[in-house]
């Protein structure tokens, strides 16, 4: 079977389509015929090795497909080395989905979507009436978020973006106003996926007992020190946020995944998919989504 394989650590050119051998599901597993396989922020940490937890090399990399089981049902499945044409599941971490529910869709339900879900509900605490920043409000995330947040019941919601098209996006999707920094506006809480000069500059912004939470570092420039003084100041906290981590949670999946989709049925949230590529095209993916080219969920197809 074709799959995406890298032998050594780099950027997008390290990613090379292979032949290889079909994996055998164990007893509890399941063999899907992949459809789409999802891509995210985080297989570009894999590659670059920045990643905790890397696997050994030569590594597929990929964490989600939808495809069909051998028996037929279309299925969302959380996998290891998705960027297959054929890729194993464990039994406990698929669920079945609608024939006419978009491919890229349903996988932005699941890394993003809960990643979305668990930043507001788990990580940040939400509550009505709050004000809500999301950084990088196009991305895979920060689409996804900046509805829920409004779902959930906030009293204003904020995006930054990196581009015009973008904060427009933002805006259609239901942003009350995009934000550049430096500003004097105030936010109960802050989703932080870019670190840099701009997890600090949010900090300047949060509301007396602010939240804000960092999931990610697009800039590639860490983030800055944290003056607990600073902190005590404001009243405010500072958070990290690990999908892996919220979902050894018991209950972290099933519930807030099952509500995903019948948003995402009732109309009321609209997954942004930015399009797909070929499987063997899988460097350019990488390519584009690093150069911020792309808007909500990408997609390879083998």
């Amino acid at each position: 079977m074709l799959a995406i394989q890298f032998a050594r650590i780099g950027g997008p050119e390290v990613l090379t389509p292979t032949e290889t051998t079909v994996p055998r599901p164990s007893p509890g597993q399941v063999l899907i015929t992949v459809e789409a396989a999802g891509v995210n922020f985080a297989d570009t940490h894999l590659v670059d090795g920045s990643y905790p937890g890397s696997d050994p090399l030569p590594c597929i990399p990929g964490t989600e497909v939808v495809g069909r089981t051998p028996e037929g049902r279309r299925v969302l499945a959380r996998v290891r080395q998705g960027y297959a044409e054929l890729a194993v599941a464990e039994e406990a971490a698929v669920w079945e989905i609608p024939e006419d529910l978009d491919a890229g869709a349903a996988l932005a339900l699941l890394v993003q979507g809960l990643t979305a879900w668990h930043l507001l509900r788990t990580a940040a605490r939400m509550q009505q009436g709050e004000t809500v920043v999301v950084h990088a409000a196009a991305g895979g995330v920060g689409s996804l978020a900046l509805q829920l947040a409004r779902e959930f019941g906030a009293g204003c919601v904020r995006a930054q973006a990196s581009t015009d098209a973008k904060e427009r996006l933002a805006l259609e999707l239901g942003a009350d106003e995009v934000i550049t920094y430096p500003h004097d506006r105030q936010a109960d809480v802050v989703l932080d996926a870019v670190g840099g000069d701009l997890f600090g500059q949010a900090l300047d912004t949060l509301a007396p007992f602010g939240r804000l939470v960092s999931y990610g570092s697009a800039a590639r420039t860490g983030i800055p020190h944290v003056d607990p003084a600073r902190l005590s100041r404001l009243s405010a906290s500072v958070a990290g946020f690990w999908l892996r981590a919220a979902l050894a949670r018991p209950g972290a999946v099933d519930g807030p995944l099952r509500e995903l989709f019948e948003l995402t049925a009732d109309g009321r949230l609209k997954p942004v998919v930015h399009g797909s590529y070929p499987l063997a095209d899988a460097r350019r993916a990488h390519a584009d989504l690093l150069a911020r080219r792309t808007v909500g969920k990408v997609v390879l197809r083998p």
